[in-house]
């Protein structure tokens, strides 16, 4: 039920627009997040906002950098991603989560889409 998109080769410097489309009838009540991983590496958190998008929080290595954002009259969230460096080399996932306020660990999401790549190239 949750559709990522925006992902892409870009150079380093550059910038990209994610975009997370649901259906759920939930999403208006649901934090909503965003995590990536990279090749052999772990799944990590990168950000999240609650329900109403009143707060957002960010991981250390994205913060002043990638903007979290949510419109519930159009079902989407966003991640605008700027001053992109290889390190930001990953599958990127949008994730829903129906009970928590501003979760951070993957095992307190719900429903998750089916990623979007991003590529940075030096």
């Amino acid at each position: 039920q949750l559709q990522a998109s925006g992902g892409g080769l870009v150079q380093a410097g550059g910038s990209l627009r994610l975009s997370c489309a649901t259906s759920g009838r939930t999403f208006s009540t649901s934090a909503m997040g965003w995590f990536r991983q990279a090749p052999g590496k772990e799944r990590e958190f990168v950000a999240v906002v609650t329900w109403n998008g009143d707060s957002t929080y960010y991981a250390s290595s994205v913060k002043g950098r990638f903007t979290i954002s949510r419109d519930n009259a159009k079902n989407t969230i966003y991640l605008q991603m700027n001053s992109l460096e290889p390190e930001d080399t990953a599958v990127y996932y949008c994730a829903a989560s129906r009970t928590y306020w501003r979760p951070t660990s993957a095992s307190l999401y719900n429903d998750w889409g089916q990623g979007t790549l991003v590529t940075v190239s030096s």
